[in-house]
């Protein structure tokens, strides 16, 4: 059985985007893999937090988690600093990690530029492969946002096997179906939905209301067009057609079928029908797991327990390889 591993910052609020394009996915993979899914805190505070919201949010993520279907009977949830040995891994792939490399990745510039440089953000992507290499993944589920951090992952792999002797596995890209990997801003179909969207009406978060729901759908833009039109479909009209054939769950073509010559005003309030729809049932199966968080702990510590057995065969591996630790007496 294959591994898979990825994860979600518990920063910002998870949306749909999040949703169609990774979350939705995991619950899939959940019934075909032996799946580790990380609350990645560690990740999150590259970039100013506030320490009580930071926790809240920890809890929140694992919560949506297990709201939008994965099952811990089927797959394993923990948060990320509660394994020590992501960030030791983390430190001995700094030294075979070139300088000129990490200056090349693209989010550090972004976010460097956003919030201001520090050396973990400089150094967020080996902390990103040592996540990933540290439970022998065969498998990431990856936007294409994300290739860039996992090809340094597969470098930094076989750099070490190569230096060291085979300890790690060359992790391959999941990329999400067709049509799904991307959710687009509604009130900007050239950027990505993204939860640090400065504009509120460019993002549904899982957990908005129905009001708040109706009104970002009614003020998505669209175009000059008036109805929908298999001949004419614009990045905003693409977008939100995508959003309804995911949640509608068939494919695009199915769904321009169904929506041909419907006024985009029409379309609309059907779009926010079923999104309103499919998100109440996942806030009300995360109302009652954040009422039971004895048994959110009980998850989360399952899930901790499994992460640290697991990565402690590797990290033997890696610490006898490079010479770390004390010598194995000879008897």
């Amino acid at each position: 059985m294959k591994t898979i591993f990825s994860g979600v910052q518990p920063s910002g609020n998870l949306h749909i985007g999040n949703y169609i394009g990774a979350l939705s996915q995991w619950v899939k993979l959940q019934e075909e893999s032996e799946a580790i899914f990380c609350i990645v805190d560690l990740h999150a505070i590259t970039v100013p937090q506030e320490p009580k919201a930071l926790r809240e949010k920890i809890l929140e993520i694992a919560a949506l988690y297990l709201a939008v279907g994965i099952d811990p009977a089927k797959a394993h949830i923990f948060i990320q600093s509660e394994n020590s040995d992501h960030v030791k891994l983390a430190w001995v792939l700094n030294t075979i990690t070139p300088f000129g490399q990490l200056e090349r990745m693209t989010q550090f510039k972004e976010k460097g530029e956003k919030h201001g440089e520090n050396v973990g953000l400089f150094d967020y992507p080996v902390l990103m492969a040592a996540d990933i290499l540290l439970y022998q993944t065969d498998e990431v589920p990856v936007g294409e946002d994300q290739k860039q951090h996992l090809e340094l992952a597969r470098d930094l792999a076989q750099k070490f096997n190569s230096r060291f002797g085979q300890v790690f596995k060359l992790p391959n890209p999941l990329i999400s179906p067709s049509g799904t990997a991307r959710i687009m801003s509604l009130s900007d179909p050239t950027k990505k939905m993204s939860k640090s969207d400065n504009d509120p009406l460019g993002t549904i978060n899982l957990l908005d209301s129905e009001e708040q729901i109706r009104e970002k759908i009614k003020k998505a833009v669209t175009d000059s067009a008036t109805h929908i039109s298999k001949d004419h479909g614009s990045e905003a009209i693409s977008n939100l057609l995508t959003i309804y054939a995911a949640f509608k769950n068939q494919s695009l073509e199915s769904s321009l079928s169904e929506l041909e010559g419907k006024s985009y005003s029409e379309f609309k309030n059907l779009l926010a029908d079923l999104v309103v729809s499919k998100l109440s049932s996942i806030q009300q199966k995360y109302n009652e797991i954040r009422a039971d968080e004895n048994s959110l702990m009980l998850v989360l510590n399952d899930g901790r327990d499994f992460a640290i057995e697991k990565s402690q065969e590797t990290m033997k591996k890696v610490l006898d390889a490079v010479g770390l630790g004390r010598p194995i007496p000879n008897h």
